[in-house]
Parts: structure tokens; C-alpha cells; sequence
């Protein structure tokens, strides 16, 4: 326990929680569009059960370091005149999980638009089973992101050049206790948020849209594929959170605007009201 009288200590751990939450946005985006189809009484036990089996899952993928890492190695190559590669056990998982979430979003999408959403959602609201199993493929595919981030940046190495090995596993195993502990508390304002304003369902449909692709592309990048010779490489994740971030700060604004114009458009409304009953009485 020394460790924890070291300022870098302390700091690896707060930079590992905020990566932990961070992280753990997409997987509260897929919690509260999956949890909106069951019934009002079921929802926050679906989100609870989510976000503790993410926890117990990465808390799992932490002492199976040695399984994590060994699904890096080759199961089978592909080598054609116009695609190479080298499958992972890891880069099958990373790839699935990306068209899972494209499926999930573009069914979703396409259920809002063709206006299913109320018949999926009375079909989908006696299966909590059906949503929780869906919430757990997801949490499997993130929690492999998230450990091999954290096991990236916290180093094993005896002190005083890294944290060693129980200093380091207590840093990662704090900071996972800690994010989900945080994103359990606010995971019902941001669900019920999310599933009051359609605008920001759909913006959360497309974000997890650009998720499965980079799954798909970090999949690809693991399993080093190549189309006539050219390889795959990973989408950088500040690109795609800079958008995110982005397209959210301008909803934020339309949002404040349109609460703006509420209290005007009403008013007029009111003086419309008005004037047409006025004119009622003169007639008569």
C-alpha cells in the first residue's frame, strides 16, 4: 500500500478512471437506447445489471491477463492476390462486437423511421432477458478495450520504475470499481434524458453507428489485413470522441434554443386564441 503515498500513483489513477468513464460512454448510449424498450419498472434493473456485469467482466479479463493476451496470437492466416491477414482470437471478438452494434443501429434506425417503434417496444417489453443478453455481448467487446488500455498505461514493473504487479492490479481494479460506481449513479439521468428528446436517440443511434465501424476497423488493424497490399489501419478514438463531443455540444444548443422559442410560440399562440374568440363573440 505504499504506493498510494506517491503522487504519481494517485494521478495514474484518476487519468485511468476518467479513460474507465470515458470509455464506458458508448456502453451507457447502448444501455439506455436497449433499456427503452422494456417497460418503465424494468429499466433501471437492466442498467444496474449492465453496468455491474461490465464491471465484473473487466474485473475478470484483469486476472485472465495471460488468456487476454494470448488471444493476440495467430489463429489462421489468409493470404490470396488481394487480401492477407492474420486472425486473432481477439480481433474476431473486436469484429463481431462491430456488427453487432451496426445491426443493433441501423434495426433501431430504421424502426424509428418506418414508425415500429411503439410495436417493437410492447414485443421487446416482456423480454428483459432478451435486452440484458444484448447488453452483455456489448460489455464483453468494451471491456477488452478498456483492460488493454489500462494495462497500457499502468506499468507492472517493480517500483521505482512502475507500480508491480499487486500495486498495479489494485490501481486498474480502484479505477473500474470507482467508474462504474460513477456511471451507475448517473446512468438513469442520461438514459431518461436520452429517451425524452428523439433528436439525441437518433444522435446516440449514430454514434454507435461510428462505433461499429471502428470496431471494425481496430478488428481489421488486429488481424492486419490487407487489400492489394494496402493495410487496414485503426480509427485514432480522439477523432471519433471529438465528434461525438462536437455533435452533442451543437444538440445542447438547439436544445436551449427550442426551449427558447417555447414560451414565445406559446404566447402567440395564446394571443391567436384570443383573437379568434374575440372575433367568435363579435359575430355572434
Amino acid at each position: 500500500m505504499e504506493i498510494f503515498l506517491q503522487g504519481s500513483t494517485w494521478i495514474a489513477l484518476l487519468t485511468l478512471i476518467f479513460l474507465e468513464i470515458v470509455l464506458g460512454i458508448d456502453n451507457i448510449v447502448f444501455i439506455s437506447i436497449v433499456s427503452n424498450k422494456l417497460e418503465e419498472k424494468d429499466r433501471p434493473k437492466a442498467r444496474n445489471i449492465g453496468l455491474l456485469l461490465a464491471m465484473v467482466f473487466r474485473i475478470a479479463l484483469l486476472f485472465g491477463i495471460s488468456w487476454v493476451l494470448r488471444l493476440q496470437t495467430v489463429i489462421f492466416k489468409i493470404d490470396t492476390n488481394w487480401l492477407n491477414a492474420g486472425i486473432t482470437g481477439q480481433s474476431l471478438i473486436i469484429i463481431a462486437g462491430g456488427v453487432f452494434l451496426l445491426y443493433k443501429s441501423v434495426a433501431e434506425i430504421h424502426h424509428k423511421l418506418e414508425g415500429e417503434e411503439e410495436g417493437t417496444k410492447a414485443k421487446a417489453s416482456k423480454t428483459i432477458s432478451s435486452a440484458i443478453f444484448q447488453i452483455v455481448m456489448l460489455d464483453l467487446v468494451f471491456s477488452f478495450d478498456s483492460i488493454l488500455t489500462a494495462i497500457g498505461l499502468v506499468s507492472f514493473d517493480l517500483p521505482p520504475v512502475g507500480f508491480g504487479y499487486f500495486g498495479g492490479m489494485a490501481i486498474i481494479i480502484i479505477a473500474i470499481v470507482v467508474s462504474i460506481i460513477i456511471m451507475l449513479i448517473f446512468a438513469g439521468p442520461v438514459s431518461k434524458f436520452v429517451n425524452e428528446h428523439p433528436t439525441i436517440q437518433i444522435l446516440g443511434l449514430s454514434f454507435l453507428l461510428l462505433i461499429g465501424v471502428m470496431l471494425l476497423a481496430e478488428g481489421s488493424h488486429l488481424a492486419h489485413f490487407e487489400f492489394f497490399g494496402n493495410p487496414v489501419h485503426s480509427i485514432p478514438k480522439g477523432y471519433l470522441y471529438f465528434a461525438i463531443f462536437f455533435s452533442l455540444f451543437v444538440e445542447f444548443i438547439n436544445l436551449k434554443m427550442k426551449k427558447r422559442k417555447d414560451p414565445v410560440q406559446l404566447r402567440n399562440s395564446t394571443i391567436v386564441d384570443e383573437k379568434l374568440k374575440n372575433k367568435k363573440i363579435l359575430d355572434k
